[in-house]
Formats: structure tokens, C-alpha cells, sequence
């Protein structure tokens, strides 16, 4: 049996990689997914266009108007000398956001008034316009607490301090790069493994695979191996480069991790031979393996909290494998968690794995006879 399994995985192994092309699919797509992915995908808001009307000119508006222009967040595209030039700029996406200081202001602040400064955004997009709003609305109120600070001589009665555990500088690369492991671990996985038969069938090969020694269950082994291997392979690849490349710390063991990796890779697995088994073509398998994927990301909560989501979605999210290892590869990452934090995912994704083989057997083996 031992030299029957082995045979079969090396086939496997050589049907996978016997080609130029095929090892350039196994390989070269998900570096480039974690690259484009690591420096693409950010809630960092950096050098957002703003444009500046200011009709005072006075001491105070410059001091306000200085903190704008040194922050990192914006970049200044232009000073505005009349309102009517706010909506077109808008309109034409030439700015973000807009800083209007009105007439009056410093002489208003000199004689112990508030000064109201405007900020007019573009709302097309709510999730930039929100994150500029917070560095607009940080930027006002670290102003206005040194102005009162040297107004009055004597410092405010509370100020906050913030100090952010496991994240410092709460960087969003930080979370979406561990992240980026569960998700192309189970591209790759999924993909490889779901092309497994259907390619033999639409090869004409299957029944050749169906005369020898082997038993349906040995061929689901020798079918597995190479998705496992590679998996891992792959998971192992992009942590390094999230380490070295992207510099983000990995305060936990990579042994810690490489179990839950295994039974992660082993639920994929399961369910890409499922999407095998019903295939028939190379195309057919690709269109269920994309079928899955866009929907257990989006459950995942590799992007949107799950939280958020409505209460049937959220109990969707329970049969969703990577929603279990994105908390593990996330907490190893950033807080250095041993297994022994890990029993709460472990289990639900160790019977997910146990399912989704058992029924990928059957189904296999009811499509062979």
C-alpha cells in the first residue's frame, strides 16, 4: 500500500509541476497577490489631496492652516481665493477635502471667541472620507489643546494618553498581512486540489486510474498530498516574506502555528476534492473554487468585522474554516499566543477538516461507481 500511495503522489507531484506554466501558477500568483495586497490594501490615509481656503491670513489661521500642511495625512494641491472654486475642484476629484478659515477668525479667537473652521469632503467614498475626518478632527483638537495650554499658562485638567497593545503605531499592514496568509493558503490549496480530478477526467486518464490496485480511498490520499504539501509550502513561503519583507513582527512561534496550518490546509482540502468530484471539466472546477472563495473571505472577517454583519450572516460564518485560522495566524503574529489560546478554534476547524473529508470520500467514491 506504502509504495502504491507513493507512486500515485509522485504522479501528482508531476502532473502538477511538469510544466513551465503550471509551476509558474503554483508559485508566482501568490507572491504577487501578498505584494500587491501588502502595500495596496491599507487603512493608512497618507498624502490625501487638500485644498485650503483661508479668508482670514491672521496669526491663528496660519498656526491652524501649518499643522495641515506639515501633517504626512494630506498634501496640499492648491489655495482657494474664492468659494465659488470649492464645488467644481470637488466635482472633478481634484481634492479631498477642502479647509475653510472664515473672515475674522484670529480676531475672533483674540477676543476670546470660538472661530468655526469648515472642512467640505467628498463623500463618494464614506470609508476615506471617514478615516480624513479622524485625522481632521485629531489634528483640531491636538491644536486647540496647546493654544489653551499657552493661553492660560497651565495645563488642561485631563488629557488623554494613548497606548496601543500588540500594534504601537497601529499600523493596518500589521493586521492585513497575517491575514494575507490564511487567505492565499487557501487559494492555492483550493485551487490545486480542485484541478486534481477534473483535469485526470477531462484528460481521459481517470479510468486508467480506475484499473489499477488502488482503492477510492488511496487515490483520495494521493490526490490530497500534493494540495497539503504545497498549502503548507505556501503559507510557510509568505510568513517569511511578511517577516522580512513587510517587517511585520512575529512575536509568536512559527511552530506554534504550523497545526493549525496542517488542519486549516486539510479543511480546504476537503472541500476542494468535494468541488473536484463534481467536475467534470478544468473550467468547471475553477467556477466552484472561485464560487467559494469570493463568500468565505467575505465571512472570514478578513476585512469586515464579523461582528457588524447581521445575525443569519454571522451564523453562517461558523462553517467557514478561515474564519477560525485568521484569529490564530493574527494572535501568533501580533500577541505571540501558544496553542493552548487556540482550543476555541482548533476544534470547529478540526471538525470542518473531519466533515468535509469524510463527505469528499463518499462523494468520490459515489462518483466512481
Amino acid at each position: 500500500m506504502g509504495s502504491r500511495l507513493f507512486a500515485l503522489i509522485v504522479k501528482e507531484f508531476l502532473a502538477l509541476f511538469r510544466d513551465k506554466k503550471s509551476r509558474m501558477a503554483v508559485i508566482v500568483p501568490p507572491i504577487l497577490q501578498l505584494l500587491i495586497f501588502g502595500y495596496a490594501a491599507t487603512f493608512d490615509l497618507e498624502h490625501a489631496p487638500l485644498a485650503i481656503y483661508n479668508e482670514d491670513g491672521g496669526a491663528f489661521s496660519r498656526d491652524l492652516v501649518g499643522r495641515f500642511e506639515r501633517s504626512p495625512a494630506f498634501e496640499v494641491v492648491g489655495y482657494l481665493r474664492s468659494e465659488a472654486e470649492i464645488k467644481p475642484l470637488i466635482d472633478r476629484k481634484g481634492a479631498l477635502l477642502v479647509l475653510h478659515v472664515g473672515q475674522q477668525c484670529s480676531a475672533e479667537v483674540a477676543k476670546g471667541e470660538g472661530c468655526p473652521v469648515q472642512v467640505l469632503i467628498d463623500g463618494r467614498n464614506s470609508n476615506t472620507a471617514m478615516l480624513a475626518l479622524n485625522y481632521v478632527r485629531t489634528i483640531v483638537t491636538d491644536f486647540n489643546q496647546e493654544r489653551i495650554e499657552q493661553t492660560t499658562g497651565s495645563p488642561l485638567p485631563a488629557r488623554l494618553a494613548v497606548r496601543a497593545w500588540f500594534n504601537p503605531n497601529l499600523e493596518s499592514r500589521w493586521f492585513i498581512v497575517p491575514g494575507i496568509v490564511a487567505l492565499l493558503a487557501m487559494i492555492v490549496t483550493l485551487v490545486v486540489t480542485a484541478l486534481s480530478v477534473a483535469r485526470e477526467r477531462e484528460a481521459g486518464t481517470f479510468d486508467q486510474l480506475l484499473v489499477t490496485p488502488l482503492r477510492p480511498w488511496e487515490i483520495l490520499i494521493g490526490k490530497a498530498m500534493p494540495g497539503l504539501i504545497v498549502g503548507v509550502g505556501e503559507a510557510v513561503l509568505i510568513v517569511a516574506v511578511a517577516v522580512y519583507w513587510f517587517r511585520v513582527p512575529l512575536v509568536g512561534n512559527m511552530l506554534t502555528l504550523l497545526p493549525a496550518l496542517v488542519i486549516y490546509v486539510l479543511s480546504i482540502i476537503g472541500i476542494g476534492l468535494m468541488i473536484s468530484s463534481f467536475s467534470n471539466t478544468l473550467q468547471q472546477a475553477l467556477l466552484g473554487s472561485f464560487l467559494f472563495i469570493v463568500p468565505a473571505v467575505t465571512l472570514s472577517g478578513f476585512s469586515t468585522p464579523i461582528a457588524n454583519m447581521p445575525n443569519f450572516m454571522q451564523a453562517l460564518t461558523y462553517l467557514d474554516p478561515m474564519r477560525y485560522f485568521l484569529v490564530i495566524v493574527r494572535r501568533v503574529f501580533l500577541e505571540g499566543a501558544g496553542m493552548e489560546y487556540f482550543w476555541h478554534e482548533l476544534w470547529p476547524m478540526s471538525l470542518i477538516a473531519i466533515a468535509t473529508l469524510s463527505l469528499a470520500t463518499w462523494l468520490f467514491r459515489h462518483r466512481m461507481y
